[in-house]
């Protein structure tokens, strides 16, 4: 009988040393955990016994002398635990996170909040050799991160800031897992086909063997609709059942507000509060100044100049475009009065129908009708929708455009390698390589939805880069995990033009990680700025409806013949078709996220209310009271995104200022390509990020190349 060892304990001897998810036990983590922090804190007691004078190498990178990994167990073993948390969690996985989250919490902050510790790292910051432009920065980061970690505290300060903290990271955690299980716990099971009609055969067939998957009878026909995008998103679009669309919506944007143990709503109030406590307490008056001055803002004043400006340049167009949709819905009142009129003898309807007025409809847009009446809409304007196009968009044929896109800008290739562990079925594991045919990283593609997986679409890293003393240069393995739609018993996947374009969005995230070439792993790949973090990402996504990058992938799953001419054209045609809605969405949520942290004394009031007052300036529809986006929004509430979700936009100035460069000079031009490489994404966070940009662009961003990529035009104001 073979002794199982914990493989997190011993090298990997995995291809790169990648993570053996394939002899990894529940119970290995909290070994690991454990024994890493114990290593940390041995690693802690070496450095500030350390008799000699406090130096850079002997205080800031002593770490690196760590050539067998030893000291960095506790790293290894969090990245594994925490990113399978997201991606492949169970009850099981849950529960060990609620028994090591304090725990942990308590271990970073016993380092942060070390004395001696920082005394020594003070005396290098006051008092260093020559020290080269990373070199200073990789300083600067860790002295400023215990200071704002609350090293200058007094021990009353230090002991409440313990206190704070260590709750805060438990009802983050909390927060996430109540939406996971909401968002899981909801389905749609129709067993009558008529309630089926309007929905495109790829959803019907998706949500059968959605069915079929979750029967243990599966003689009875029927078919289960989820709260997952490639689910929830087709229903909402086509379904003419509008008592299910509500229902659908309903579901999904009430989650974690019921009467349950998943409520979420005195979570938020209490973060909201946590963080504004941890910012006083450190000395700033709100949580926003504590963020944003590690940020290119700076400050909120620059913040709300941003998504005012954006209102100002969008609400009009949004208005608009509201108004286009509301007649949609009036045509086919008037419509359906007039069929009931002609198939009925009734004289009320008989007077509707000759009166244009709706007699079987009610005229009011709700919200679970917008997705429904903007494809009714693009269809009359455009003749296009995301179901024309899917046959086009087969997933495997769509993962060979992405990387040809790639091969096509830097030269770099992907080759599959099944001897890669990994830690589910979906997720395929890649070589990749550089232009000049040498390693380059690992890359994981992690493609669809399933129980144990948050929603959403992300990008994280396994192994981060970095040149150790040697002078060898340590490669990322870098992940993609997404929610798109999944094959079926007679399709493949085939997806939507926006999954395609999150697919590029996730994507720009991995070059940003795999291209990392940073002596110190702490500043390499995404490392970077909150809102300069979304610029490589955001960047790709802009080539999803450029016909020269559309004609290298998109043929037809069964015929092979390439997407035609007119269907590309009329998708150029429709890039902008909502945009100003889409753009003041986006605003409103900035402005929630900024309402909540730039609150200076204790926020008392109704999440829910609150809400609807805070981004009620971007809001140019009907706000449902039982609704709250508060509640689900894991970015500004678990994922590192508080008081920065304004950068989403930030970043899009910024994308849209730079792909003008590569439209001026090609859009796949290797001279440009390589020259956005080497100043934004080999860089990481080694120097100020406009420092960087302005390498790459000459200069500072503006929010025209925005606007024009918009099709919107600058209200002139009246004096």
């Amino acid at each position: 009988m073979t002794t199982h060892k914990n493989p997190f304990l011993e090298p990997y001897n995995t291809p790169h040393d990648t993570v053996p998810f394939d002899r990894i036990r529940l119970e290995d983590y909290e070994e690991a955990f454990m024994e890493g922090i114990r290593r940390d804190n041995e690693l802690i007691e070496k450095t500030i016994n350390n008799p000699e004078r406090p130096t850079f190498d002997n205080t800031i990178i002593n770490k690196d002398e760590d050539e067998d990994g030893y000291y960095d167990l506790l790293s290894r073993v969090s990245t594994v635990f925490f990113n399978l948390l997201s991606a492949e969690t169970n009850d099981e996985m849950d529960a060990l996170a609620q028994k090591m989250q304090p725990i942990l919490t308590k271990h970073a902050n016993d380092v942060r909040l070390n004395p001696k510790l920082f005394e020594r790292i003070k005396a290098v910051h006051l008092h260093h050799r020559k020290l080269t432009a990373e070199e200073k920065k990789l300083l600067d980061d860790t002295y400023e991160g215990l200071v704002r970690g609350g090293a200058l505290l007094d021990e009353a300060g230090k002991e409440k800031l313990r206190q704070l903290t260590e709750e805060a990271s438990m009802l983050s955690l909390q927060f996430s897992q109540n939406l996971l299980k909401e968002n899981k716990a909801y389905t749609l099971r129709i067993t009558d086909k008529a309630q089926l009609d309007g929905l495109p055969e790829t959803a019907v067939e998706a949500a059968a063997l959605a069915w079929k998957e979750t029967q243990h009878d599966t003689t009875d026909e029927g078919w289960l609709f989820t709260l997952d995008y490639p689910s929830y998103s087709p229903f909402m679009t086509y379904s003419t059942q509008q008592d299910l669309r509500k229902q659908m919506y309903m579901a999904r944007n009430t989650v974690c507000t019921h009467d349950n143990k998943e409520n979420n709503l005195e979570i938020c109030k209490r973060l909201v509060n946590l963080r504004r406590e941890i910012a006083q307490l450190l000395g700033y008056k709100t949580y926003a100044d504590y963020v944003l001055k590690h940020r290119m803002a700076s400050n909120t004043r620059n913040v709300y100049k941003l998504l005012n400006d954006l209102i100002d340049a969008y609400k009009p167009t949004a208005m608009k475009e509201r108004e286009e949709l509301k007649q949609a819905l009036r045509v086919e009142c008037r419509t359906k009065s007039v069929e009931y009129a002609t198939t009925h003898d009734n004289a009320q309807a008989t007077t509707a129908a000759a009166n244009s007025k709706p007699y079987t409809l009610n005229s009011k847009l709700y919200p679970w009708d917008i997705a429904f009446y903007s494809h009714k809409l693009q269809m009359k304007k455009y003749n296009i929708d995301a179901e024309m196009l899917r046959p086009y968009f087969e997933l495997s044929r769509v993962i060979d455009g992405v990387f040809g896109l790639a091969h096509r800008l830097y030269g770099i290739t992907f080759k599959e390698n099944k001897d890669i562990p990994v830690y589910h079925p979906d997720v395929k594991a890649y070589e990749v390589f550089d232009k000049d045919g040498s390693y380059l990283a690992v890359f994981y593609a992690d493609f669809h939805p399933r129980k144990g997986k948050q929603s959403g679409a992300w990008m994280t890293e396994y192994q981060g880069q970095w040149i150790d003393r040697k002078g060898e240069n340590v490669r990322p393995h870098v992940s993609v995990v997404m929610n798109l739609t999944k094959p079926t018993e007679e399709k493949p996947a085939l997806l939507t033009l926006g999954e395609v374009e999150t697919f590029l969005h996730e994507f720009g995230h991995s070059l940003h990680g795999m291209f990392a070439n940073t002596r110190f792993e702490s500043l390499s790949g995404t490392n970077v700025w909150w809102d300069f973090v979304e610029l490589p990402s955001q960047f790709m996504e802009n080539y999803a409806v450029e016909k020269e990058f559309l004609r290298t992938f998109a043929f037809h799953y069964q015929t092979g013949e390439p997407l035609p001419d007119e269907l590309i054209n009329r998708i150029v045609k429709s890039r902008n078709f909502m945009a100003a809605t889409a753009c003041l969405r986006q605003v409103s949520f900035g402005l929630l996220d900024m309402a909540y942290y730039t609150q200076k004394d204790k926020f008392t009031g109704d999440i829910m209310t609150f809400e609807k007052e805070a981004w009620k300036k971007a809001i140019i529809g009907e706000q449902l009271k039982e609704t709250c986006m508060t509640v689900q929004f894991s970015h500004i509430m678990a994922g590192g995104y508080a008081a920065g979700y304004y950068s989403y936009k930030w970043a899009e100035v910024l994308d849209a200022d730079a792909f003008a460069v590569f439209k001026r000079h090609g859009i796949f031009n290797q001279e440009t390509a390589q020259k956005f490489r080497d100043n934004i994404l080999s860089r990481g966070g080694t120097e100020h990020p406009m420092t960087l940009y302005k390498r790459f662009r000459g200069g500072e961003p503006t929010i025209e190349a925005l606007l024009k990529r918009n099709g919107i035009k600058r209200q002139t104001k009246k004096a």
